[in-house]
Order: C-alpha cells, then structure tokens, then sequence
C-alpha cells in the first residue's frame, strides 16, 4: 500500500480541526475563523488532486467496534477508501468548496457571525468528505446524519429570523424520514448477509447474486430511501426550495457538489446493490428521479425569487441523475448519472455564487421583478452566469451538454416515455433560465437599485471565474470516461475538440439533436414572452395553471393539511392518554391512594391504650368469626 494513502486522513481531518479551532479559540475574529477554514479546506483540496494525479487507491482503517455473543460477530471498522469514484468525488467536493469558503470571506464579511458561520462551513465540509470516503454504511450513516446536522445549522445560521430557523428544522425533519427508510435497509442488509462493509457485501453478491432473494427490491429501495432524502427527491422535495433561507453561499454549497449530491453519489456507491437480478428498484428509482424533473421544472416557470428558481433547477436535474442511475444496469453503469453529478456542481455552484453577487449589489433584493439592466451593470457577473446558464441548459461546447446527452442516450436506449420526459424537462429548464437572464440582466431596469447596482469586489468575482473554467472547458477533459473509470471499464475517450464535440451526434444522434433543440426552443419563447417585458405575461395566458405552479402544485398545503388531519388527533389524544391515563390515574393514583390509607391509618395512631385494646379485641372477633365461618 502506498504510503500516500495515509493523506486521506488528513483530507478528512483538516475541515474538522478548522471547525474545533474556531469554536473553541477564534469564534468572535471573524477574519481569522475565516483564514482557518479556507486554510483547512485549500489543503485538503490540494492533498486530494495529489492523490487524484497520483491515482493513489487503497484502504486506511482503525478497528472500532467487536462484539460477538459466541456465535454471531459484529466487527466494524473506522475505515476509508480510497478509489477513482471516491477520488474523483473527493476533488469535486473539496475544490468546490474551497471556492465557495473564498468568496464567502466576500459575501459574509459584515455579518457579525461570520466565525460561527466558517465553524459550520469546516463541518460540514468534514462530514461530506466523510461520506465520499467511508469504506461500511455504518461510517458512512455516521457522517450521513453529521452533515444532516450541519445542514441544520447553515440552513438556519440567521435564526433570528423565523423563517431561517422554519427552514432549518424542515429540512433536519423531512431528511430524518429518508434516513430512518435509510436505517431499516442497513439493519435489514445486516441481518440477511452478516456485514455493513462494502467490500465484503460485493464479493458475497458476486459470488450468489441471489444471496437477498426476495429481500432484494425491499433493501434497494429502502437504501433509496436515504437518497430520496438526501437528495430531495419527490415526495421528500419540499425542504430543499426552503433551504434558501440561508446565506446564497450556504445555497451553493448545499445545492451544487455536496449535500444533495450525497444521495446520488450513496447509488453510484452501492450501485451493486440496486441491480441484483431480483431487485425491481432500478424502474423504481428511475420514475422516481422523472416525476421529480419534470414537476420542479414546472415549478420553477413561475417562480420570481431568484434563488428558488435556482433551488427548483437543482431539483430537476438532480431527478436527472436519480432517473439515469435508475436507467443503467449491471453492464451499463450510473456514468452518465455520475458525470452529470460533476458538471451540476461547478456550473450550479456558479450560478448560485453568481445570484448572491447579484443579490449582494441590490442590498439583499432577490425578486427578478426588481431587477433589470444588470448584465451593463454587472458585466462580469453577468457573463459568468451568462456561461452557467448555457451549461444547465446543455448548450455545446458547455459541459452540461456531453453529461446531460449522455442521459438523454440512456433513456433513449433504455425507456422512450423516460427519453420523452427527458426532452421535454430539457425544454422547460431553457425556458424558465432564459427567463431568468432577460428578466434580471437584459430587461429594463425596475428600480432605483437595479438602476445603481455595480459589479461585486474582486473576492466575489474570481471565484466566479475560476468556476466558469470548468463550467466552459470540463467537456473536453474526458469527465465521461474518468466516471465510466470510476464506476467499471471505459472505452477510450475521443481526441480532439471536433471529435469531442461531433460524438454525442455520431453515438446518439436523436439524442443530442433532441435535447439540442429542445434547448434552443425554450430559448426561444422565454424569448419571444418577455424580452422587454415589465410584468409577467404568463398568468395571464395561463390562468389557474400559472397559480398552481406558483404555488408548487400545493404541496406544502397539502403535507400541513395531511399533518392536521393525521399526527394533530394523534398528538392530542396522546397527550390525554399521557395526562389523564398515565400521569394522572396510574402516577398521581396510586399515589393518592396509598396517601390516603396512610392518612387513614394514621387516624388510629392515636396514643391511646383503650384505643389499642378495642383494635385488639375487634381483630380477635374477626379472626374468630374466620375460624366459624370455615
């Protein structure tokens, strides 16, 4: 084993320590917290691209947990692994977020709580290089529920405000849904074939693929259920579009390379899992990730807060990844899932780092109907959210379009209703994003902010451009290959940038004519329907639809209503078993009963010796009257 392997504990130890140092030493220096944690997580990123470059793989662990009852052992270890899905993943999540550190040292710099703030954003980065590197689902559960934690904390870091710490405590509860599913598969899986470690798990379904037999569907989608959580899948959504009551940076690092891509990334790990040939989970998942796609696209056509138009995108394309890992199979692989995973997190984390410069210009304003004329007053800005658009809308030579055409190919090969679906959420995710640019950057300036915006300071700004890099370029690095690597054998990678950008249509060319022109169509009519507009036009045509979709299908009203009907009675009358049943006729009962005989046999305490002959002389009588009776 190479002695390099060893970095990986210092990859995963660095946010942590950055984390501790703030709580404990540096919480009220803001900008030394701040130097702490881009510190940590600069260095765990270079440490992880020198393992990436080196193509160092292996297995660090520590022995943990042993217990055995004589015949049945349970043994884990605290351990990690290294390998090129983790690898890669690894560089994804720590480059990212050191991004993202940098430019909230920008865009947190006045807030009092910028200490407490870095100290959120080490631990969470801690807990998601955890997930990436454990080696058992009990290690990787542990830092599953950490970064649920930590998401808690982000989410609701301004909870002065109610609606920050509303957000906060939806998402912690509707995640612990998912995860108790999450739960009951491992304990489940433990149960059936005696381990939680990965490694041992495969070669044990390797060698009798049948070994779960007709538990197989049942853990699959039980394991779902984590991701199904994690990643905000429908009917588990609801939280993810709330969360964006935190700070925009929190938005990016939430939305982009970390917390929602934990449940894809959990597929793509345990994919083994999911494609038993006894399992049914894989059309499962797959219609899945479709119906969650397809109903936050059309959520996101009429929504004018800017973040949640962001937040509903990351909903439609993460059912993307979640329908094209559904979509593979044993001889396939979820590449195409996992590379769209890659290319969503730069071009995402760019857009959402993008909305909070704008944001930060107009004073904390985020309704796109008070916005306008941004693009000559922003230019940068402007332009690097011009080039993540275009990616998330799966225009060539963009990276999002190779790993989006990559789905399309799958459904076109696997499932024509899924292909179908496919373009058409194509063509609503153009639609509702050119939406965006010409309302915010080409329309007409709204107010006197947008009319005085001016561009955000150069900290804010090259974070920008080092994510439009990989946004423009990552397409022709060889991403696609790199994930089929990771996830089994590739085929070789094509040379040259023609040859790069001809493949998709030499492969699939249905494929990527359809999402190519599905793009440019909703281009298009977001084009004709509101360049220069000063209103939305679209609830007028659309009329109660338009209010529907604004309102996100009523969902929220919908699980409050259920919650009222459901868990309300049931809390009450809870409540009247516990106050009246419990504390009141078996607690303060027996209770009050032995009070009473006591107070009761008290009286005849009384000192007296006529007293204490008369109790005599009446035992004496009933003992008698026994004694005749019998």
């Amino acid at each position: 084993m190479s002695p390099q392997i060893q970095l990986v504990w210092l990859i995963l130890l660095l946010p942590l320590a950055a984390a501790a140092g703030i709580t404990l030493a540096t919480l009220r220096h803001g900008r030394l917290s701040a130097a702490l944690s881009i510190g940590a997580v600069i260095a765990a990123f270079a440490a992880s691209l020198l393992l990436f470059v080196g193509h160092v793989q292996g297995r660090v662990a520590v022995p943990w947990i042993s217990l055995t009852d004589g015949t049945t052992a349970f043994l884990v270890d605290l351990g990690l692994r290294l390998d090129p899905l983790s690898a890669l993943m690894l560089l994804v999540v720590t480059g990212v977020a050191g991004v993202i550190h940098l430019y909230s040292y920008g865009y947190m710099a006045d807030d009092p709580g910028m200490g407490r703030y870095y100290a959120g954003l080490s631990f969470f980065t801690f807990a998601m290089t955890g997930i990436v590197l454990a080696d058992n689902f009990l290690v990787l559960f542990i830092f599953w529920e950490l970064v649920g934690a930590a998401s808690y904390l982000l989410i609701g870091f301004w909870h002065q405000r109610p609606a920050a710490a509303d957000a906060g405590k939806k998402a912690f509860l509707v995640n612990r849904i998912g995860d108790f599913g999450f739960l009951l598969g491992l304990l489940l899986l433990w149960a059936t074939l005696g381990s939680l470690d990965y490694a041992v798990l495969e070669s044990k379904l390797d060698a009798n693929p049948h070994a779960l037999g007709p538990l197989a569907t049942a853990v699959g989608l039980l394991v779902f259920c984590g991701a199904v959580g994690k990643s905000a899948q429908f009917p588990l959504h609801v939280w993810l579009p709330d969360a964006m009551e935190g700070p925009t940076p929190v938005s990016a690092l939430i939305h982009a390379a970390t917390m929602v891509a934990a449940g894809v990334y959990l597929l793509c790990r345990v994919f083994f899992l999911l494609a038993l040939p006894d399992s049914q989970a894989l059309p499962v998942i797959a219609w899945t990730g479709a119906i969650t796609a397809l109903i936050a696209a059309l959520m996101a056509i009429q929504q004018n807060d800017l973040k949640r138009i962001l937040a509903y995108s990351t909903l439609s394309q993460l059912g993307y990844m979640v329908m094209a890992v559904g979509l593979s199979g044993a001889q396939t692989g979820p590449d195409a899932g996992f590379h769209h995973l890659i290319t969503h997190a730069f071009f995402k984390a760019l857009l959402f780092l993008g909305a909070g410069s704008v944001i930060h210009a107009l004073h904390h304003e985020q309704d796109i109907w008070h916005m306008g004329a941004l693009g000559r007053r922003l230019p940068l800005t402007f332009v690097t959210f011009l080039a993540g658009t275009l990616a998330l809308c799966g225009l060539p030579p963009f990276s999002g379009f190779f790993s989006k055409d990559a789905i399309l190919a799958l459904a076109q090969h696997q499932s024509p209703p899924l292909f179908a679906l496919g373009v058409g959420v194509a063509f609503l995710t153009a639609f509702y994003m050119a939406r965006l640019v010409f309302v915010a950057f080409l329309g007409p300036a709204r107010t006197q902010q947008a009319r005085e915006a001016h561009e955000s300071p150069l900290i804010m700004t090259v974070p920008l451009a080092l994510l439009t890099v990989p946004t423009v370029l990552s397409g022709f690095w060889g991403l696609g290959q790199a994930c089929a690597h990771a996830l089994g054998p590739s085929g070789p990678a094509p040379t040259g940038i023609w040859a790069t950008l001809a493949e998709p249509f030499t492969h699939a060319p249905l494929a990527a004519a359809g999402g190519l022109l599905a793009a440019l169509g909703g281009m298009a009519v977001a084009g004709f329907l509101y360049h220069g507009q000063l209103t939305d036009p679209l609830p007028s045509r659309l009329g109660a639809l338009a209010r529907i979709l604004a309102n996100r299908f009523y969902i929220d009203e919908f699980y409050a209503w259920l919650i009222r009907v459901t868990q309300e009675p049931l809390a009450r009358c809870a409540d009247w078993i516990d106050r009246w049943i419990i504390a009141g006729l078996m607690v303060r009962g027996t209770h009050g009963t032995f009070e009473i005989a006591g107070r009761l046999l008290r009286l005849a305490q009384t000192g007296n010796l006529q007293t204490y002959a008369l109790w005599f002389a009446a035992g004496a009588l009933l003992l008698l009257a026994g004694l005749l009776a019998r």
